[in-house]
């Protein structure tokens, strides 16, 4: 059976297919055609059971009323524990309220195994009207170029490599600050910090506010490094070295420092007290007190914000913050007990 075409609409409703294509792309008041005749020709695509061809529409400069999500980085198969699952469920929920379809651009493109939205040459995106770009391992170089074809799309997360491009990152600054100023309530002054082995923005924003927030106290950062973890360099050196507190940056690192802790005998955190500055689910750490990136909440703002850019309530270069939560154990973060 032949597909009906937008001719097919054009003489079932009596219009002209340039009425037809005006209103299958979005403009019909933009180009004065009354509300009936929209009407009219909504009744007859229902009657013909036509379906707008999303690819063709976009090719032609259309809405095709498609959001894509591009990853850099594989996301299937995704469990609960899996770090992009709560955003891609608040991408979702967000989307369903908007009435708009997903379209996940995931293909593996380079002979590395990297994910490329140019793999092929040209812009794979342009089949959606916009998209939000998820992935640690973001190609900037892609993204500038992105941005000068004028292309809408909002990066997941903040990157300070791309001032100019539309993001929807998390306010750890803030966050941190206020650990820090919960555990100095709590009657620390020697708080250390356990950097992780990533240096992007997010982590340079936990140290910044880390030191910053020492500073504001009259007191000295205390630095030690993930990497130097071990029976000389965990948990039982911290103590000996004064501290009564650490801020442990990744959540991966979580379980580590507590087999570390439970090996060397130092009780956490009776005997030291520790925060994760990250959502821990490892059930080693649970625990702990920690910050949490509302992971859903930011999925389904990012997509929010690229839909707002489309329809032209926000600028394409729009940027904002959104707050952490804290998850406080009153246990894990009081004046630890002596020796």
């Amino acid at each position: 059976m032949r597909r009906p075409s937008q001719r097919d609409i054009a003489r079932r409703a009596n219009v002209s297919q340039t009425a037809v294509s005006l209103v299958l792309n979005g403009k019909a008041a933009e180009h004065s055609i009354s509300a009936t005749t929209e009407a009219r020709i909504r009744q007859a695509m229902a009657e013909l059971s036509y379906v707008p061809d999303a690819a063709a529409r976009s090719l032609r400069g259309g809405r095709s009323d498609l959001i894509g999500v591009h990853t850099f980085e594989p996301v299937f198969p995704v469990g609960p524990d899996d770090y992009f699952h709560e955003f891609l469920v608040g991408i979702e929920e967000r989307a369903v309220e908007l009435g708009r379809d997903l379209v996940l651009f995931a293909s593996t493109q380079r002979p590395d195994g990297r994910r490329s939205i140019y793999g092929n040459g040209s812009n794979r995106l342009r089949l959606a009207d916009g998209t939000v770009v998820i992935g640690l391992d973001r190609d900037d170089d892609e993204l500038r170029r992105l941005s000068a074809e004028q292309y809408p799309f909002v990066v997941l997360g903040r990157r300070d490599s791309l001032p100019g491009v539309a993001s929807v990152g998390v306010d750890y600054v803030s966050g941190v600050t206020r650990v820090v100023g919960m555990l100095a309530a709590a009657g620390h002054r020697e708080i250390a910090y356990l950097r992780g082995v990533k240096h992007e923005t997010p982590q340079r924003d936990r140290r910044t506010a880390y030191t910053d927030a020492l500073s504001a106290l009259g007191a000295s950062p205390r630095w030690y490094d993930i990497a130097r973890l071990g029976r000389d360099h965990g948990p039982a050196r911290w103590r000996a070295d004064g501290a009564t507190a650490v801020l442990v940056e990744a959540a991966e690192d979580a379980a580590a420092v507590q087999a570390r802790a439970d090996a060397v005998g130092v009780m956490l955190p009776a005997q030291l007290s520790v925060v994760c500055l990250d959502g821990v689910s490892d059930p080693a750490a649970t625990h702990w007190s920690q910050l949490r990136i509302p992971k859903r909440a930011v999925g389904a703002r990012t997509l929010s914000v690229l839909a707002d850019i489309l329809d032209g309530r926000l600028p394409a270069d729009h940027q904002e913050l959104h707050p952490c939560e804290e998850r406080v154990v009153p246990t894990t973060i009081s004046a630890p007990l002596g020796d």
